[in-house]
């Protein structure tokens, strides 16, 4: 896991649902306000903290070795953090408590990105937690608990919706400046739905 104090004056790709979402709403301007440097923000629960710890024993149970790479863009001030990869494809690590894992439209655009960068297909890693692996990271990664999700990519979602909207972040960042009115006004609709693209 890398672990990066600052999120300040770079776009990852976990942060793609909140440069999707409508530009005049709290979500983005609480987005544009950490990548400015303007506030921090530094929520965790019990949860996140598990999947966290999660991480590296679920890489290792699938036999992935190459762990926590980071590639960044720096035109479009894009870095983008990987759990694990090989020479074919990224592994997304998720943990999850339902039964089944469902793919939101927030993992679904940060895989997009993670392909993006890094130019390979990217499959998420999904594992159920049990409510005793919350605090107790010594128990091992029971295999029936594991699902593999290979998301396809969409080119045309990258091009059109996300590459327009990265890049004027990219220059409010470099230039330390909030996007202007008509910037605001160009994105700020309802969302579209994953399978709309």
């Amino acid at each position: 896991m890398i672990h990066e104090k600052s999120r300040a004056g770079w776009v990852g790709a976990s942060d793609t649902h909140a440069l999707m979402s409508s530009w005049d709403s709290k979500t983005f301007a609480s987005f544009m306000a950490e990548k400015l440097g303007l506030i921090e923000r530094g929520f965790t629960s019990r949860r996140m903290q598990a999947g966290t710890h999660w991480e590296g024993k679920i890489l290792d149970a699938v036999g992935v070795r190459r762990r926590d790479r980071q590639i960044r863009i720096r035109r479009l001030r894009l870095r983008v953090n990987l759990d694990g990869e090989d020479m074919i494809q990224v592994s997304e690590v998720k943990t999850h408590e339902s039964e089944e894992f469902g793919l939101s439209l927030a993992y679904w655009e940060q895989v997009q990105v993670e392909t993006f960068a890094a130019g390979k297909p990217v499959r998420i890693v999904a594992y159920r937690l049990l409510p005793e692996d919350i605090d107790n990271y010594y128990r091992g990664v029971d295999e029936d608990r594991l699902s593999f999700h290979t998301i396809g990519y969409n080119h045309t979602w990258v091009r059109e919706e996300y590459l327009p909207r990265l890049r004027i972040v990219a220059r409010c960042i470099k230039k330390r400046r909030w996007p202007s009115e008509a910037e605001i006004k160009r994105f700020s609709y309802k969302r579209r739905k994953k399978n709309d693209t």
